[in-house]
């Protein structure tokens, strides 16, 4: 309902005010004025307040006004910071528990213009065409200038079935590209796990949700279960997005047996800490390869510098996107809260990240793969010779039908391919 400031003026300062002395006394504004400077700027904002009251054309909604000066102070502050209403909160829950309906998007601030982090797999923008780095200008037609993060995850978002048209612009594409996607219920399984040449293992981690380390514990031991001794392991954090900061903590746990895995650091001792690896002695110990590329971000970028600088794995691929700040949740009493960012954090090595990302061992850029096509000539062998002598069949002669999928599994993924063929020569050259 619509009231007029001057009836509810006094309530509504109060509520203002006593928000600035929240944000003050948790310490975490980003640039912490003098008593002096506060004062000054509130009393600035009374007048502003004033002016609104006895000027402005209309009557005001005041709850409006007062979340948008608050979205309005956080938004000063960094991409990441957010004033979330009741119903943004929610979402923002939804999403840690692994079950909503959307979009399968993630998405960031990228020089104040709303930028995909990473496509969730095989989820509908994925399928749609939706790359990492598509800058998302319109959404529904309407333009995002001036869009918050919660704003667009509340446009996004809606009920499964219906469709939300979102348009990017593209690097090294002329005109914006236009997506028309379908809402579904995102049931975010977050590890998937597999196995090459019978003894090298593979898990995927798509995102760091509330049950990502027990995921992974069950995947490593199915990998760990076969016949065969595992010879390595490539641990598949391309196009992750990142999550929740404990679940990098206990994911990176479970490959080492001691060690920092990550600090962080900010204005309050409270925001300062240091986690340390435990040997569970379930740790594996063979080699490790970590595939990263330009969409591994946040938590996916810990879990990348605690297993290079600990010397657990070789990182493979592309930097990383280099967002290396820690966000805290504070609830408010109607039911909306503040997403903070309170500390930056750093590699066992001590290195910050932010702005910056980790940077592979090897450098492998991916190679889109050439589409097949019934001209493409083919390579003949012995075995294509009309009357050709059969060779003597023998344990892994042959190319059966989980063979023929590992094959073309690597033949569309030059980095995995890279990967996997170093492990597969890691005996050999620590015998030479």
């Amino acid at each position: 309902m619509k009231i007029r400031f001057n009836q509810k003026r006094g309530l509504f300062l109060s509520l203002f005010l006593a928000f600035i002395l929240l944000i003050v006394m948790i310490g975490v504004c980003a640039a912490r004025a003098s008593d002096t400077e506060i004062y000054k700027n509130l009393k600035l904002f009374n007048e502003v307040l004033n002016m609104v009251e006895k000027n402005y054309v209309e009557e005001i909604d005041a709850t409006a006004v007062i979340q948008g000066a608050i979205q309005g102070m956080i938004k000063s502050l960094d991409p990441h910071s957010a004033f979330m209403t009741a119903e943004q909160y929610r979402d923002l829950q939804a999403d840690t528990k692994g079950t909503f309906s959307g979009l399968g998007i993630v998405i960031t601030m990228q020089d104040d213009i709303l930028t995909v982090v990473a496509p969730i797999e095989d989820k509908p923008a994925f399928v749609a065409g939706v790359k990492a780095g598509d800058k998302i200008i319109k959404i529904n037609g309407e333009t995002t200038k001036d869009f918050t993060i919660m704003d667009a995850v509340h446009k996004l978002r809606g009920e499964k079935g219906t469709t939300v048209t979102i348009t990017v612009t593209r690097e090294g594409e002329e005109a914006p590209i236009s997506f028309d996607i379908v809402r579904d219920t995102i049931e975010i399984k977050s590890v998937k796990h597999a196995m090459y040449s019978r003894n090298i293992g593979y898990i995927r981690i798509s995102n760091f949700q509330e049950t990502t380390a027990d995921e992974l514990v069950a995947a490593l031991a199915k990998i760990r279960s076969g016949a065969v001794p595992l010879k390595g392991l490539v641990l598949d954090l391309r196009n992750n997005p990142g999550g929740l900061l404990g679940q990098s903590v206990e994911v990176s746990d479970v490959f080492l047996k001691s060690g920092v895995i990550v600090s962080s650091k900010g204005r309050t001792k409270s925001s300062a800490r240091i986690s340390e690896a435990r040997d569970d002695g379930m740790e594996p110990e063979c080699p490790m390869v970590v595939l990263i590329n330009g969409g591994t971000a946040s938590a996916a970028e810990i879990v990348s510098g605690a297993l290079r600088d600990n010397k657990r794995a070789i990182l493979l691929g592309t930097q990383t996107f280099g967002k290396g700040s820690v966000q805290t949740i504070v609830p408010l009493n109607d039911g909306s809260a503040l997403k903070l960012t309170i500390a930056k954090y750093y590699t066992p090595n001590g290195e910050s990240i932010q702005a910056k990302g980790v940077a592979p061992d090897i450098v492998v850029e991916y190679v889109k793969p050439v589409a097949d096509t019934k001209d493409k000539p083919r390579q003949i062998r012995e075995k294509d010779l009309e009357g050709h002598i059969e060779g003597e069949k023998g344990e892994g002669d042959g190319i059966d039908e989980k063979t023929g999928r590992e094959m073309a599994d690597l033949k569309k993924d030059n980095q995995l391919k890279s990967a996997i063929d170093l492990l597969r020569t890691w005996e050999v050259f620590k015998k030479m």
